[in-house]
């Protein structure tokens, strides 16, 4: 199925790695072009290379920086379009957490941790759509804003404190800003992906240690499909929300959790 992407131009946070990269690479094969950010300047330049060889440097834009920050996300909206056109589509794919696990969280680590994982997307939200709200209705046709949120945010996991209640937050905002922006034909979803494998994910490291057979055991025990997700399965639905095919989606929080039954 052509979805459409060809020639159009999105913007990726958090692209270095995992569910980021994946969504990058997809993008390009369906012949979009791509600004990748990230907060690690190494990792990133690596992701750019890698995919500037297999799908060319005029078709890949990247900038390192903290995607928290107002002003570092203005920047590399501004630097991305300059170098790639108006922007199609942004995906909001920030957030990590290293929140302990419990209820007793100092204020510093709670604002930090719902940041990373709600206020960043948002910011990149607001400022990509104040972007396309400054071109004629039918020069920004179809653009769209497409989170990366969690089943955390849907059921209670007791997962770190922050990340669930941001996610929550993140998912509402996701109904929200449709609401607010339907009006002018923008469209705002978010996919909330499995437990997901990835060199150097929280998931990755867990399998890695000695509480391996726990964590395997936990995840059949809790999805409908008792495994793990890839990067590219969670990458294949959000491609999809994000392109013309997928023109009637809006105000949808996509579960794609491999049925994560509590």
């Amino acid at each position: 199925m052509d979805l459409g992407l060809k020639g159009k131009h999105v913007f990726v946070a958090g692209a270095s790695r995992g569910i980021g990269l994946a969504i990058a690479e997809s993008f390009l094969q369906e012949g979009a072009v791509v600004s990748l950010t990230a907060r690690g300047e190494a990792s990133l330049a690596e992701a750019q290379q890698a995919l500037s060889e297999r799908f060319g440097p005029d078709r890949c834009f990247s900038m390192a920086g903290d995607m928290t920050r107002t002003e570092v996300i203005a920047q590399a909206l501004d630097a991305a379009e300059a170098a790639l056109g108006p922007i199609y589509c942004v995906v909001g794919n920030v957030g990590i957490d290293k929140t302990p696990h419990g209820w007793d969280i100092d204020d510093e680590t709670f604002d930090i941790g719902f940041a990373q994982n709600c206020l960043a997307s948002y910011r990149l939200a607001r400022e990509a759509v104040r972007r396309a709200l400054q071109r004629p209705k039918a020069e920004r046709e179809g653009f769209n804003v497409l989170f990366i949120s969690s089943s955390a945010g849907v059921e209670a996991l007791k997962t770190p404190l922050t990340y669930g209640s941001s996610k929550a937050t993140l998912n509402h905002l996701t109904r929200e800003l449709a609401r607010h922006l339907g009006g002018e034909g923008i469209r705002v979803n978010a996919v909330c992906p499995a437990m997901t494998v990835f060199p150097g994910g929280g998931w990755a490291e867990r399998l890695a240690g000695p509480d391996r057979d726990h964590w395997i055991a936990y995840n059949q025990r809790e999805t409908a499909l008792q495994r793990f997700g890839t990067p590219e399965e969670a990458a294949n639905v959000a491609v999809f929300l994000a392109s013309p095919r997928a023109s009637i989606v809006t105000s949808s929080v996509v579960i794609a959790d491999a049925g994560q039954l509590k």
